[in-house]
């Protein structure tokens, strides 16, 4: 049979960014954004995370802030407490510990990695953040630091060029948020902390794989021993 001739056929249209939004990623970018305020500190540990102040300040509906608080309790950044809410979580020193035991592994085979295969693009990144770390350190500047903190562990781990590393790298340091946070604090400065970094970056400019990668889990067991004097400070209070 044939269409009648007053009938208009329409190609689908495809669908807008806002629709892609809308429609698939939305809880997605909004469990990203919340993840971010807790990396900052934005939003406390053992804080309770207020549903209807994220969806006024991300101008959404409340269903998309509840799959991506799902999301991050899955990933061990939140928890939630039946008839109470959802809280920041807040994990103890030994279970800290266990985290640390892997970490350092990790982070031994991401210098040696990034020191192998690093371009001279990705160099200059690692610099520029360091500097920057320098300049919040300078500024007694915290937060800053402790997010370009994060920025520059993340890129190491990226720059290794394994997803499945990643992954599993990231899931384990999300957890380790409070005890690096106190940590750069109350646990030795963050000065320390960047000099440990620059000597990280030049081995890795020098093609040096072992050295890089011992360097960096020495790194992470330094972190680990500032975790424990913040703690030891913390319950002397």
């Amino acid at each position: 049979m044939r269409d009648h001739p007053d009938r208009l056929t329409t190609a689908p249209t495809a669908p807008t960014a806002l629709q892609l939004v809308q429609s698939n990623s939305l809880p997605a970018l909004v469990q990203s954004e919340i993840e971010q305020l807790i990396l900052r500190g934005d939003l406390a540990i053992g804080q309770r995370v207020n549903e209807s102040e994220l969806a006024t300040r991300f101008g959404t509906s409340r269903g998309p802030i509840r799959e991506a608080l799902r999301a991050l309790e899955e990933s061990g950044l939140v928890r939630a407490e039946k008839h109470r809410g959802v809280f920041v979580r807040e994990i103890s020193v030994a279970e800290a510990d266990e985290i640390y035991d892997v970490r350092e592994v990790l982070d031994q085979l991401i210098g040696q990695r990034v020191a192998e295969r690093s371009t001279p693009q990705q160099l200059a990144e690692l610099r520029t953040v360091i500097a920057e770390m320098d300049r919040a350190t300078a500024a007694q500047d915290l937060k800053r630091y402790h997010a370009l903190n994060l920025q520059f562990h993340d890129l190491l781990v990226e720059f290794a060029g394994n997803a499945r590393l990643a992954e599993s790298y990231r899931l384990l340091t999300k957890e380790l948020l409070l005890f690096r946070l106190r940590g750069l604090q109350d646990g030795g400065g963050f000065a320390v902390s960047n000099t440990e970094h620059r000597a990280v970056l030049e081995a890795i400019v020098a093609r040096d794989g072992a050295g890089a990668g011992q360097l960096l889990r020495q790194h992470a067991a330094k972190s680990r021993a500032r975790m424990h004097r913040a703690a030891a400070a913390a319950s002397d209070r």
